[in-house]
């Protein structure tokens, strides 16, 4: 073998994976640099009330800009889509691998890899005009039997356009991603484990609770996080099915108030003024921000979980 070779393709590799990742890190940096550039003179005038107040005026001088309720919208539609996403995605990866024949297997397999690329214009329209119908009648179903609990409470008895559809179209977008990397891991799984659980007697769901889930729990987590960002940074689907409201609504998932930042931003652009223009920006730093401090976060509970695991 000629080592001077090997030692010229490693090195070669090591350059590109080396310049892939400084690119990467350029790019992320100059996008909020210019952002927040465009953005700081919305950040001077509006100072911490543009984040934590709830009012929205561009016929003044100087404008009003806060965005308080959209970002707390956004962490609400983002929290409710994984609740609903996350256990489907996980028994759909476990059936898909461990229990549908064959053929049904790789049919499904298509099928949620096809569901994946699907734009997201074509997701909001699906929702719009399949989904709201259904969904509004699930809101009204909850409230008129659980209204005595805050987070069921719909004060409005209007519930289109609220948080609650909102997430089912992220969980529907958000569902494809986190099961097709849990489908991976947990085919990753040793197969001699799988053999003793069957050979204890373990049911289905004892197997995926015992055995498969707990060796594949950091690739899971991973998958939700890829899931979660999707979540966090959706504009068109959700701009189809969402009021923006400017009233912080912090759990009533089925009252129409509130919103989302990346719908803020798309649903003004257009006829923004300059000043308008400027707090659009602004948001758009803050959202940057945000999805970042969470996946910091979801990133520092996987290598936890991992450290677990090892230990």
């Amino acid at each position: 073998m000629n080592t001077r070779k090997v030692a010229q393709g490693d090195r070669a590799f090591i350059g590109i994976a080396t310049a892939s990742a400084v690119s990467i890190l350029a790019i992320a940096s100059s996008v909020l640099i210019f952002l927040s550039y465009r953005s700081w003179s919305t950040f001077t005038e509006q100072g911490l009330a543009f984040i934590t107040g709830s009012t929205w005026d561009s016929t003044t001088d100087p404008g009003t800009f806060q965005i308080q309720p959209m970002i707390v919208g956004t962490l609400l539609i983002a929290l409710l889509g994984l609740l609903i996403a996350v256990p489907t995605s996980i028994a759909v990866a476990y059936f898909i691998e461990f229990m549908a024949p064959p053929r049904l297997a790789k049919v499904a397999t298509t099928f949620i890899d096809l569901l994946a690329a699907l734009p997201s214009v074509v997701i909001g329209l699906w929702g719009i005009y399949v989904l709201v119908p259904q969904a509004i009648s699930w809101s009204t179903l909850l409230s008129d039997n659980l209204g005595f609990i805050p987070l069921f409470n719909n004060e409005t008895a209007n519930p289109q356009g609220a948080p609650f559809i909102a997430a089912w179209t992220i969980s529907i977008m958000i569902i494809p991603i986190i099961t097709s990397v849990s489908r991976e891991v947990m085919s990753r799984v040793d197969k001699e484990l799988l053999s003793a659980a069957s050979a204890l007697g373990a049911s289905s769901f004892t197997t995926a609770r015992r055995v498969v889930i707990p060796n594949a729990k950091s690739g899971i987590l991973g998958g939700i996080l890829l899931g979660l960002g999707r979540a966090l940074g959706e504009t068109v689907a959700i701009f189809f099915v969402l009021n923006l409201v400017f009233e912080t609504n912090w759990y009533k998932m089925l009252e129409p108030r509130g919103g989302n930042v990346a719908s803020l931003i798309v649903s003004k652009f257009g006829e923004a003024t300059e000043s308008e223009i400027s707090a659009l920006m602004a948001a758009g730093v803050v959202l940057f921000i945000v999805t970042l401090i969470v996946n910091m976060i979801a990133t520092s509970i996987v290598q936890r979980s991992e450290e677990r695991m090892a230990s």
